[in-house]
């Protein structure tokens, strides 16, 4: 009869106690995904042992109801006590392991800031189903953004800046109708935005600056009306700015410096809520548009370094905030309007233009 009873008591703790901790298929992914990778420094996978991955496992979140690991959070810039001892930020090299696509109940990943990760983004995290963030900012991951990633339609932020990623924008990219947090930033993406952007209607901030991203600025991108930040600097983009850019409803800052824009500045853009507007280091020409007024709140305009022509506008000073303001390497011509913002300004505001000139022999 004891026999019996310990053969049964086996068996009702076998049954239950995964429901008390995390299932074992969770904990022999988490530690694929850990061989997969070497941290020299600062230990953070001691914690990972025991039969619960639930439990202590550092950076690992499960949840609640049905003990499956929801979310990893492993940063290498923290200001979590083990940094704070070591006194110092993170180093880790490896790979990110596929065997981590078995953790499917996966909602957040973060694996950032480890300076030293390298291969490429396993293509099948694409195929989980409940992934709403993927955070990998800050490594050396190469290839390309998985072609199908627009099947994660519960993902809302999407950070790989800072890696060595190449390839296009892939098309599907388009069908990410929850992400409203995209950083591409710093990476070796090319080709073309795709021209369906404006599909991304939660998008609010869109940081793509550091690439080789070409093409013209899609016009759809006008329809997000959510979109508060837009920063496509530092690319190889062509063709003039689209207007519309200028009647978003929230759009606050622009940065379209260092592209090979043409045209003439839209009218739009200086009368609108964009207060961080950058457009330096283009081609633009023509006149600067003499459109401002009261409503007129700047932290910056940059248009330094294009191929602008004709006299400051006067209406500037009428503005009622200006906090820089750079002209310089332009074809300005013209008298320096006196008293705000001009005359808080510094002299290499106006440098090397054509035949700029103020109440002080500064030009």
């Amino acid at each position: 009869m004891k026999t019996v009873f310990t053969i049964f008591s086996v068996l009702v703790f076998t049954v239950i106690s995964p429901a008390n901790g995390c299932p074992p298929s969770d904990r022999a992914a988490l530690l694929a995904f850990k061989a997969a990778l070497h941290e020299p420094y600062l230990g953070i996978f001691n914690s990972w042992t025991g039969t619960d991955c639930c439990h202590n496992w550092y950076g690992v979140s499960c949840d609640p109801q049905s003990h499956r690991v929801a979310d990893i959070n492993l940063r290498g810039e923290s200001e979590d006590p083990i940094f704070e001892r070591a006194h110092r930020t993170g180093f880790m090299t490896g790979f990110i392991s596929p065997e981590i696509c078995k953790l499917t109940r996966l909602s957040s990943l973060t694996i950032a800031d480890w300076k030293g990760i390298t291969g490429e983004i396993p293509k099948c995290i694409t195929s989980l189903p409940f992934l709403r963030i993927l955070d990998l900012i800050g490594n050396k991951l190469s290839g390309e953004i998985p072609a199908d990633i627009g099947r994660l339609k519960r993902l809302t932020v999407l950070n790989v800046a800072d890696n060595q990623l190449s390839g296009r924008i892939p098309s599907s990219f388009t069908s990410l109708s929850n992400l409203m947090h995209l950083d591409l930033r710093n990476n070796k993406i090319s080709g073309p935005i795709p021209g369906k952007a404006g599909d991304l209607s939660m998008l609010s901030r869109a940081l793509l600056s550091g690439n080789m991203i070409s093409g013209p600025i899609p016009v759809s991108i006008c329809r997000i009306y959510r979109l508060a930040d837009l920063d496509l600097s530092m690319n190889k983009m062509s063709g003039v700015i689209p207007p519309c850019l200028g009647k978003m409803a929230v759009l606050a800052t622009l940065n379209l410096d260092c592209n090979m824009l043409m045209g003439t500045i839209p009218t739009t853009l200086l009368t609108s809520a964009i207060g961080n507007l950058n457009l330096s280091r283009n081609a633009l020409e023509g006149n600067i548009p003499d459109v401002f007024g009261l409503t007129s709140y700047f932290t910056v305009i940059d248009l330094s370094h294009n191929k602008l022509r004709g006299p400051i506008p006067r209406s500037l000073s009428a503005a009622s905030y200006i906090g820089h303001l750079d002209l310089s390497y332009n074809h300005l011509c013209g008298r320096i309007p006196a008293g705000a913002p001009f005359d808080h300004l510094e002299a290499s505001s106006f440098m090397y233009n054509d035949c700029l000139c103020g109440e002080t022999d500064l030009f």
